[in-house]
């Protein structure tokens, strides 16, 4: 009996870690065993549609990267684990090179481009390396935090329950630069409960809120938030929320 008992629990055990991965998590991305994936997103304000190419390629990398918008954001697609080299054009007549970035692509990971403004009107290519280590049987969301918006000085963002004062809470995103990501490139996103949240972003070490929004992050979410210039006031911002495999970003406006 207990042989049979045990035969049928690992003829279950596969459906169950399917059910557990949902949403677009496959086992093979969370094993790490899954073909790197790549996506672009466009945080250069005012400029014109981007394209994205791979490795000096004469036309761009897919239709799904191709002459995307300010603030537009495409879905991930697989790319061989090799060493590419990404360059982000304009999608004018002639093209013009917004910047480009190379490095090595890992099985398991997942790779964000984004275009981003430099000093003066010069621009940037910024990657995130995204291990994606989550446990097979989690269904908790994942976060990060990515600072695109040059009016900002250094910030710090809070997910809180509705009605908790930030005074009884400490940051769980802390001093994001302009340019940086928290988590850290090459780390792991952090990991929180599915539920409704307030999103409230201030100034580095302080609890002067700067930007704040209810949102509603769902269980097996992975999101990448990123605050961009509203205007050229200083610290006046929206927040994206690029989600994975869902299509162009949500902006979120300030609520106070």
């Amino acid at each position: 009996m207990n042989t049979r008992r045990n035969l049928l629990a690992l003829a279950v055990l596969p459906a169950v870690l399917l059910a557990a991965c949902g949403g677009n998590d496959g086992i093979d991305d969370r094993l790490g065993t899954a073909d790197p994936k790549v996506r672009l997103v466009h945080a250069v304000p005012a400029a014109p549609n981007v394209s994205l190419f791979r490795d000096d390629a004469v036309n761009p990398e897919n239709t799904n990267v191709t002459n995307i918008a300010y603030k537009g954001a495409s879905a991930y697609f697989d790319v061989s684990a090799n060493t590419h080299k990404w360059e982000v054009k304009t999608a004018t007549t002639p093209a013009v090179s917004v910047g480009a970035v190379s490095f090595d692509h890992h099985r398991g990971n997942k790779y964000t481009l984004v275009a981003v403004p430099n000093a003066g009107s010069l621009t940037e290519v910024v990657a995130i390396d995204d291990p994606f280590e989550k446990g097979l049987t989690t269904d908790n969301a994942r976060v990060r935090v990515f600072n695109a918006a040059f009016n900002t000085t250094g910030i710090d963002v809070y997910l809180t329950a509705p009605g908790t004062p930030l005074a009884n809470v400490a940051a769980p995103f802390v001093g994001v630069n302009f340019k940086q990501a928290v988590p850290g490139s090459g780390g792991n996103s952090m990991e929180l409960e599915g539920g409704n949240y307030v999103l409230s972003v201030t100034a580095t070490g302080t609890k002067t809120v700067l930007f704040s929004a209810p949102v509603t992050i769902d269980k097996n979410a992975d999101w990448l938030l990123m605050p961009v210039p509203a205007s050229i006031t200083p610290n006046d911002m929206h927040v994206l929320v690029i989600r994975s495999d869902a299509g162009p970003a949500t902006e979120l406006t300030n609520a106070p």
